[in-house]
């Protein structure tokens, strides 16, 4: 689009077994900005056949796409796992970081042992999914929209989402949040029951320059749930970012 170079560039990270598409048209074609909705490796269109074992190797790998993208920095909005990955981007890599938008994360992501297991195995990882969909949404989500999640994240390898949760679970950043230097926006479902709002509010009273928006009758994906709510909360938050063009 026109004047394109000149608009703040905002990175999309999906979560654990997620893509693109992960995110609703309303945040990809946020107006104003230069959106960016990435494939992590291993996942949705990646040419990479396994996805990374770490949240720390998937922000090592984002800061080389920069590079090889040409920029210079960003506003990173991670869901879930991807949250945890802006907030590892944050720490590592404080220079290209302007702005988080951190939804339905937390400083540990914790994965039920239960779950864990059911990923790891060829006989229970479509059990796995159910119980994955049966927790990120809450009981008010139309059923296309929790149907298109599950078969979504049945095209997943399951080596690629077990990799994830693994990747979650080993996730902490709990004692390094004051580090966190640029302005955050964290925002969760009030019926979040993967990653519950008690998360969030830990991250929003730990990191400094912080705000918390609270959507209601919303899960884990609430962006998918309540997309106008969402992208409205981004859209305000973005507009805070003192931006001057050229990255």
């Amino acid at each position: 689009n026109q004047g394109a170079e000149t608009e703040l560039p905002v990175v999309l990270l999906h979560g654990a077994g997620g893509m693109h598409l992960s995110w609703p048209s309303e945040i990809r074609r946020l107006p104003g900005y230069r959106v960016y909705a990435l494939d992590l490796p291993g996942h949705g269109k990646s040419d990479q056949v396994g996805g990374l074992q770490s949240i720390t190797a998937y922000a090592q790998h984002i800061e080389a796409w920069l590079e090889a993208v040409d920029l210079s920095g960003a506003i990173f909005v991670g869901h879930s796992m991807g949250g945890a990955i802006a907030l590892e981007m944050a720490l590592q890599f404080p220079d290209q970081v302007l702005g988080l938008g951190l939804i339905s994360t937390g400083a540990r992501m914790r994965v039920h042992p239960d779950l864990l297991a059911a990923a790891g195995s060829p006989t229970t990882f479509y059990q796995a999914i159910e119980t994955i969909v049966s927790w990120s949404f809450s009981p008010q989500a139309p059923s296309r929209v929790t149907e298109l999640v599950k078969q979504r994240l049945g095209e997943v390898r399951p080596s690629v989402l077990h990799g994830d949760l693994s990747a979650c679970d080993r996730f902490d950043a709990s004692e390094a949040l004051e580090k966190v230097a640029c302005p955050v926006l964290v925002v969760c479902g009030t019926e979040d029951r993967m990653t519950p709002l008690r998360s969030s509010q830990f991250l929003a009273g730990q990191i400094p320059q912080t705000q918390l928006v609270t959507i209601q009758d919303a899960g884990h994906m609430v962006m998918l749930e309540q997309p106008q709510a969402t992208a409205a909360a981004l859209a305000a938050f973005l507009q805070t970012i003192p931006h001057q063009g050229g990255l």
